[in-house]
């Protein structure tokens, strides 16, 4: 055996079991930043203003502390996680994925709505639109290169702490079976578990991705902290539209079903995307699934950027 096969038969041996589907987790980090950038490319190639406003808009953000508190602060959550006692009889991975998911997407949806605020609202405020406006571009141009250039951090902030997430739900496996004193696992078992909770955050970044449209078009009318509470409510209710559709059937008050069909119809129904307990408990996702939960985020998002639009039309700069 030449000297090479033997040293990579033994780091093979040395490497702890939660380590080696790791690999996974690289490839799929670089292959969507590779998409991000690619994305990028082909928007400033397609649209140059709108790419060039998106740019200014992702570049500024992530050049500001607030992305990177954001990211320190989940990452640092997402370790504790691993480490607080749960006291759900052997379900500690369960509660683990199903926190880390809810932790990623309310920290996107912050660093979303921070960065419309920061980029719509107060440059309407301060008369840094007028002076961007005063350029060959138009109002639309600059909404949506506002909204693009808001996705983009909020993709790095979700394959960042994405890609900590599942290391931790491999490593979280390994973990408890050493303190429940169980046969190790194999890195097979550790591949499975993270594997199976990776459509989680597909539709946990969905899920931002309306918040965020909702947010750029509060933004065009709205400073920071009425934005953050309208999205706040409209969050909890969102949640809430299937609880009250129940309801209006079993109670059968003749309010409660118009109430019902109002929210349902005016806000988004968020809890296509909250499926976290269901994934975290082990049940598959189609992708069939994940193809209606994406045709619902564009759909939604793309009647929110035109409320942006009409919202943003007619408002005095000056």
């Amino acid at each position: 055996m030449s000297i090479v096969a033997h040293d990579l038969l033994l780091i093979g041996f040395v490497t702890p079991v939660w380590v080696k589907p790791l690999w996974i987790v690289a490839v799929g980090a670089v292959v969507a930043a590779t998409v991000l950038v690619a994305i990028l490319y082909l928007l400033r190639l397609a649209a140059p203003k709108v790419g060039a406003i998106a740019w200014a808009t992702g570049k500024e953000a992530v050049a500001q502390p607030v992305f990177y508190v954001l990211l320190t602060a989940g990452a640092l959550a997402l370790v504790l996680f691993l480490f607080l006692p749960y006291f759900t009889f052997g379900e500690d991975v369960k509660v683990v994925e199903e926190n880390g998911l809810t932790l990623i997407m309310i920290l996107g949806v912050v660093l979303a709505l921070w960065m419309a605020s920061t980029s719509i609202a107060d440059e309407i405020e301060g008369r840094t639109a007028l002076t961007v406006l005063c350029k060959p571009i138009g109002r639309r141009e600059f909404i949506l290169g506002k909204f693009l250039g808001i996705l983009g951090p909020v993709v790095i902030l979700f394959i960042v702490l994405g890609a900590i997430f599942l290391g931790s739900v491999s490593f979280k496996v390994f973990y408890d079976a050493r303190e429940t004193s169980l046969p190790d696992p194999t890195w097979l078992q550790c591949q499975v578990e993270m594997i199976q909770i990776a459509p989680g955050l597909v539709l946990a970044f969905l899920e931002a991705v309306v918040l965020t449209a909702i947010g750029v078009a509060i933004s065009t009318r709205l400073p920071m902290l009425p934005n953050l509470i309208l999205c706040g409510s409209i969050y909890v209710l969102g949640h809430l539209v299937p609880m009250l559709a129940q309801s209006a059937v079993a109670q059968r008050l003749p309010l409660v079903p118009f109430v019902a069909d109002l929210l349902a119809t005016v806000l988004p129904v968020l809890d296509h995307f909250n499926i976290y307990g269901a994934i975290a408990r082990g049940q598959a996702v189609p992708p069939f699934y994940l193809l209606c939960a994406a045709g619902y985020c564009v759909l939604y998002s793309t009647v929110a950027m035109l409320l942006a639009l009409l919202l943003f039309e007619d408002r005095d700069l000056a």
